[in-house]
């Protein structure tokens, strides 16, 4: 029987010394969780590749576009194609001149009567010139002829008029060129352009408007 109590002794005793020694044991310093990415999936990142310079030899390279000959003497002729969006000007000596065109804010179709906002088709002739447009300088083309005049009064409608090529609105800075298809039915270059078409226009010039 006293066997047993002195067992008993021993096992209350380590008990004590395994409680103290937990409470007094240094602890191990917590493991970090991984935290999840901020917001969103990200993509590792991959190594940067990057293709070789590669230069053509000069019959493979397109040659630089050459600036185009100023107009120097009297306009012979001019041929507007709309879809193109480009005006061609045949001069009495030297190259033709190309430039690109802005129309009216409606351009497909045959002009029929006033305010419909498209640039008038067929064969013209330049009619007046004026310095004191609203526009900077204008070419004034003979439309309305009798058969658009005819037309429209069967339609019991006005064939509309005024259809010049000019240059830029008079309130828009020098030097800026407003965008896309803007004329009332006229045909629009940039000022520049105008000056120097304008320098060698003649009345009665041929003026040809294709669709």
């Amino acid at each position: 029987m006293k066997r047993l109590g002195g067992i008993f002794s021993v096992l209350c005793l380590a008990a004590v010394l395994w409680g103290l020694w937990l409470l007094w044991a240094p602890q191990p310093a917590p493991v970090p969780v991984p935290q999840p990415p901020a917001a969103g999936w990200h993509w590792p990142r991959l190594p940067e590749f990057r293709l070789p310079r590669i230069t053509l030899p000069p019959i493979f390279q397109r040659p630089p576009m050459r600036p185009q000959a100023p107009i120097a003497s009297p306009v012979q002729r001019i041929l507007v194609e709309k879809s193109a969006r480009r005006m061609t000007v045949w001069q009495e000596s030297g190259p033709p001149r190309t430039f690109r065109i802005a129309l009216g804010f409606a351009p497909e179709g045959d002009k029929s009567r006033e305010g419909d906002g498209r640039t008038p088709e067929g064969l013209f002739r330049i009619d007046r010139l004026n310095r004191q447009s609203a526009y900077h300088l204008s070419l004034g083309i003979d439309y309305p002829q009798q058969r658009h005049r005819e037309a429209a009064r069967r339609l019991g409608l006005s064939p509309g008029g005024d259809i010049m090529i000019h240059g830029q609105p008079n309130q828009v800075p020098d030097g800026y060129r407003v965008k896309g298809d803007w004329t009332a039915g006229c045909i629009a270059v940039d000022n520049a352009e105008i000056e120097e078409i304008f320098a060698h226009a003649r009345i009665g010039t041929e003026v040809e408007i294709r669709p």
